[in-house]
Formats: C-alpha cells, structure tokens, sequence
C-alpha cells in the first residue's frame, strides 16, 4: 500500500511512545520473537489497527498534543492511510493535532458545574492564563460533563508526561497550588490529587449501611486489595458459576429479568443467550464504561471503589458467553478509575483470575483496558466498536446486531457496568429471588446520580419501586423550592413536583411520559436558569453529533439556534413550531439514539412550559 506520507519525521520521544503502545497490544498469535511494528500488508496488518487509539494516547501523554510526525509514524508502522489517522485523531475532543501547552484545564460547564461555581473557576483560570486555549505550559478549555456531578465544580488536569487528574471540588485558590506544585514537583507515579477522594461518603453517603448490593463494598473493601475484596465475598459469585455451569449461569440470569442499566433496558439474559449460541468463533465481551451522559456519574463511583467486583462480572459474561477476551472500553476522562481497574486487572491476573486457566477451572478468559478520548457517541454501542477497532466513532446501520456481528464481524455480548454489578448478586441468591425484589420489567435494586439543589449529592441504591420523593427525601430534601427534575440526564425529559410520587420503574416512568435513563436525578428550584440549561443541553448535543446523518448534524445546531432565538425574546409561536418539526425529523430519521435522544429534554420542558 502506498501510503503517500509527509517528510516530517518523529521525535526520539515520539517513536518510543508509539512503540510502547504496540508493545503492550501485542496479540497473542504474534510468534515469539516478531517484531508486531512491522507486519507483513495485507490481513496482518490491518489486523492491528485496533492499536491506533492506544497509540494516539500514548503521543498525548508524552508530548501532549498530536504532530505530524508522529501522527505519520504511527500510519507507517499500522499501515493506515494518513487521512484515516487524521480522521480519528480529529474525531476526539482530548487529541489535539495542533500545538498547544502540554497542561489543559478542562473545566466543566455543564448542567451540574454550572450552577455551582463553574464560572467563577474559568474567570480565575482567564486572569491567570489568558483567554480559553492559550498558554504556553498550562492552557484551559470548557468542558463538557466530566461525571463528578456530586463534587461539583469539577475540572481534569491532561498532563504531558505525568498522570492524569480530577480536581472536584474545585475552587480557583486550590487549583492554583495545585498547578503550581505540577510545576515544581517531579512527576509522581500516583497523584496527589487522589486523596481528595478518600472520603467515599462524598460519592456514596449511603456508604456502610448493611441493606446495600451494588454498593455494599464500597467504603468497606480497599479499592486496591483483591485479598480484602475476597474477604469480603470477592470471587464466590464466579466460584458458583463455575459449579453452575455456563448454560444454567444464562438461566439464572434471564429468570432475573435483569435488564440492561444504561437506558435501553434490554433483556441481559437474551443478549447473553443470543451470543453463546453463535456459531462463529471467537466470541467477545465489551464492557461499555463511557458514562458520558451530564448528569451520570453511578459507573465512575462502583469502579473507583469496587474495581475487582466489575472484574469479577466481566469475567463470569465471558464464562457465560463463551468469550476467552474482554474488553473494558472507558471513558477518557474518569483518570482515577483508569488507574484503579489497571491495577485490579493485574492484579487479577498475577492471582490467576485472568488468563490461560481463570482460578484453575480450565476456562480462558483476559481483560484488555482501552481509553475513550472524548466523545459521547461512543456510548452508542456499535460506535464503541467502531472505536476499538481504531476507526472514528461513529455509529454502525443495525441489523446486523454485535451479538450477530459486533467487534471484528464477530458475536459480541456488550453491557455497561452496573448492568454486569447486578450478575454478582443474581448468581447470590439466584435469579428468581432476584426478579422478587422490584416487578414486571424493573426488577433488582437500581443506582441512581442525584445531584442538583438537594442537601446531599450522591449515588444512591434504591429498590425498583421508590417514589422519587423518598429518593429525594434519602438525598436530604431540595434545598429551596422546587421547580422541576430532570430524570434520566439530557436524554431524558422534565418532570413536575405533582410527579414526586411517581415510582422509579421504567413503567410508571414511561407512563408519564418520562425515561429512567441512565439514573440522573437533577433537582432545579426556582432560581435556577432553566432557559440556560436547556442552552446547555441543546449545545451538547451540537458539540457531540458525530455529524454521520444529516437529520442530527443539522437538527441539532437548528435546535440550538431556535432556543438561542427564543432567550434573545423571539416569538414563541414560530419558534416552538420549528422545534417540534425538528424534534420529530431527528427522533424518525436519525442514525442512533443520539439524534433519537437530542430533543427529548428540549421538548419536555416546552411541553410542560417551563421555557
């Protein structure tokens, strides 16, 4: 293939990077000895594209931006075209292929940071360091949700040469000595800023208390001890599956009726069945850990403190399903659940709960960790897959379903995470038991990020059921009036206070014309700017449309301007006329959820005047 590259050449550091990525993604049917740089054209070596994203971070993290030279580096050794490395390289909002400081700011402003002091962190960042982007060491950028909604304001430092962190809550006073240590101080293999999250009650308030499932090792077990973990039940959950059998394993878990938690709620046991009876070989698992959605921040919390209990759920699916390969797919900007899964899958691995012979029961099952950059789309599965397999992000037609074609044209279970925390507890006390706890189609307990104007913020585990008063009321009360909730995140839609009754099912949800969604709760009183927050919304899904169909990539900046046209006092007739035929455009005619979803929040509030 004739790749047609540019002169420039990499850096010394840039090459060993690049090299470093490849080393670490070698594949298990490379022979001993070869050199995976350089396969032969052909099969082998488009076979390792999937190494492109992994590769792109590894230039990110040493030299903190993306240059040609490396950028052509990385297309010789993967021969890929240069334009298709440009293509992904530009697809994400953490690359950048033009220069800038090695340091970013990336402080949220979005529905959750806003309110509570976003701004007057950027107005202290603007006087420090200039307007947004510039800066020759240190930069800062606006940011979409970065899922520290209870620790609100939150920002992420992306640092060149030294690890990744979040500050939350943060205040311009603290960020400045934090930047000024990054400055003085050598590079350290754990960052100091993990502290901040030592105290989980700020996460999980509910931290400690015996009725617990999900959350019941969080605050109790070291996130980064697998003995303490299985002292604490670790691992019997995958012993039990073992002595079940894979075939009963997928029976208990559809007589749960356990389905999915990231909001299209599908049947697991289905998906699960679907897969293991795939004739095609291999089969594969992806766990789907880019929790973008504003507002949601339930997946960041179990795999900050419980990272061995995911591993544990991934690897009975595996079992289940007949995959011998994981991939835990997360989202960019969670660093501190980055590190803590890294080292829960070494670990797992060095105790033999990963590899050749998992716990010595003769099944083959690894674990492979890759990091999202900065998209949302890539919450919509077939996008995911996309992703991993090193093209951009962008959603695939369906049919063909993953469980029939997903990653590498290959059968695929893919679930998110609290979905896989929940086989834990079906394979516990066994699937019927489970399906008791809730009814119908929400059966089980299920997690909910609740944030906004109530006393406590937190992720909170509540049965299938509860009202969204008592959800509120376990959060310490609105503070304020109340105005309006937004339920399921900026996907999902507005809801009353004459709805505080209503109980958290994804039937009576549905029945008021509301969705569950990805389990935000976001409580406004009545000083809050809704008008704003719709911006917000409708400029989100703007910056987030992958641009692939026309009715999102159109729709959603139309959607955007029309609300931006009705704060400025346009006539409300034309306007509220024009979202509509927007909203029904995007929701019949776009690609995936995403433009399915964009005008959801929007014509909620139209629909109950709250604009």
């Amino acid at each position: 293939m004739d790749l047609r590259l540019s002169g420039t050449a990499p850096t010394e550091a840039e090459r060993r990077a690049v090299d470093a990525a490849f080393a670490a993604h070698r594949s298990p049917d490379d022979l001993p000895g070869a050199d995976v740089r350089f396969p032969d054209s052909g099969h082998a070596a488009r076979g390792r594209r999937h190494i492109l994203l992994p590769a792109l971070h590894a230039v990110m993290d040493e030299v903190g931006h993306l240059t040609p030279g490396a950028l052509n580096h990385v297309a010789r050794v993967l021969s890929v075209p240069p334009a298709d490395v440009y293509g992904v390289a530009t697809f994400y909002a953490m690359f950048s292929v033009t220069p800038r400081a090695p340091h970013v700011v990336h402080v949220c402003d979005d529905v959750a940071c806003a309110p509570a002091g976003a701004e007057d962190v950027i107005a202290g960042l603007a006087e420090d360091l200039g307007e947004e982007g510039e800066g020759k060491e240190v930069c800062w950028v606006r940011s979409p949700c970065l899922g520290l909604c209870e620790r609100a304001p939150a920002v992420m430092l992306q640092l060149a040469k030294r690890p990744d962190v979040s500050v939350a809550p943060a205040a311009i006073g603290g960020l400045r000595a934090e930047l000024d240590r990054i400055a003085t101080e050598e590079p350290a293999e754990v960052p100091s800023a993990d502290a901040a999250f030592a105290d989980v009650t700020v996460s999980v308030p509910q931290a400690g208390q015996p009725q617990l499932t999900l959350l019941r090792r969080v605050g109790v077990v070291d996130p980064e001890s697998i003995d303490d973990y299985r002292a604490h039940g670790g691992y019997e959950a995958l012993r039990r599956a073992v002595e079940m059998g894979a075939e009963r394993v997928i029976r208990e878990v559809s007589d749960s009726s356990l389905t999915g938690r990231g909001g299209a709620a599908f049947p697991t046991g289905v998906k699960w069945d679907g897969v293991a009876r795939a004739p095609s070989r291999p089969h594969y698992l992806v766990c789907n850990a880019d929790e973008s959605e504003p507002g949601t921040f339930k997946d960041r919390v179990l795999m900050e403190y419980d990272p061995f209990g995911l591993i544990e759920a991934m690897t009975i699916a595996g079992f289940a399903t007949g995959c011998e390969r994981g991939y835990l797919y997360i989202r960019g900007e969670y660093p501190l659940a980055t590190r803590r899964l890294e080292h829960a899958i070494a670990t797992a691995r060095a105790h033999g709960y990963l590899g050749d012979d998992v716990a010595g029961d003769g099944f083959r099952f690894d674990i492979e960790l890759r990091r999202g950059a900065g998209a949302y789309i890539c919450g919509e599965e077939t996008a995911l897959l996309n992703s991993i397999e090193g093209h951009r992000g962008e959603p695939r037609n369906k049919p063909p379903f993953p469980a029939t074609s997903g990653l590498f044209g290959k059968p695929t279970v893919i679930n998110n995470v609290e979905t896989l925390y929940n086989v834990l507890p079906v394979l516990a006390v066994g699937g019927q038991a489970f399906a008791g706890v809730g009814g119908g189609r929400s059966t089980g307990t299920k997690l909910f990020c609740v944030s906004g104007a109530v006393a406590t913020p937190g992720v909170y585990e509540v049965e299938f059921g509860t009202t969204l008063r008592e959800l509120l009321e376990l959060a310490g009360g609105v503070r304020g009036e109340l105005r309006t909730v937004l339920l399921g995140g900026a996907a999902g839609g507005f809801v009353l206070p004459e709805h505080l009754d209503v109980p958290l099912t994804l039937e009576a949800a549905r029945e008021i014309g509301a969705t569950l969604g990805s389990g935000v709760v976001l409580a406004f009183d009545t000083q809050a700017d809704l008008t704003g927050t719709l911006r917000r919304i409708a400029a989100f899904f703007r910056d987030e449309s992958c641009g692939q169909c026309v009715p999102c990539r159109v729709g959603t900046v139309r959607q955007e301007e029309a609300l931006a046209r009705l704060t400025r006092g346009a006539a409300k007739g034309p306007e509220l006329m024009l979202l509509d035929d927007l909203a029904r455009v995007m929701q019949d005619a776009s690609i995936c959820g995403l433009g399915q979803t964009a005008p959801a929040a929007v014509m909620s509030a139209l629909k109950l005047g709250l604009l």
